[in-house]
């Protein structure tokens, strides 16, 4: 346990963005995964708008410094091709 004022108040913010980031990561993935479930029910249409709502999540997620900006570029590569693959 921190005896030190700062590092008490420093383990305080720490525990706040951890559970930020916890939170923004697990809503990106699950947007991730409600793009595999559009694609496999075949609608293009539907698969599209939800690949553009992803993508903007995987950016915001990217933007704030919860995942790296290539790791981003990767999933939005994968949901593009997920797309690209209806046809």
């Amino acid at each position: 346990m921190a005896n030190i004022k700062s590092a008490r108040k420093r383990a305080r913010q720490n525990e706040v963005r951890r559970k930020r980031n916890a939170s923004q990561l697990s809503a990106m993935r699950t947007a991730i995964k409600n793009v595999k479930k559009a694609v496999s029910a075949g609608d293009k249409a539907a698969a599209a708008a939800v690949v553009s709502r992803t993508m903007g999540t995987v950016d915001r997620s990217a933007a704030k410094g919860v995942i790296h900006t290539n790791t981003a570029a990767r999933a939005k590569r994968h949901l593009a091709h997920a797309l690209k693959s209806l046809g």
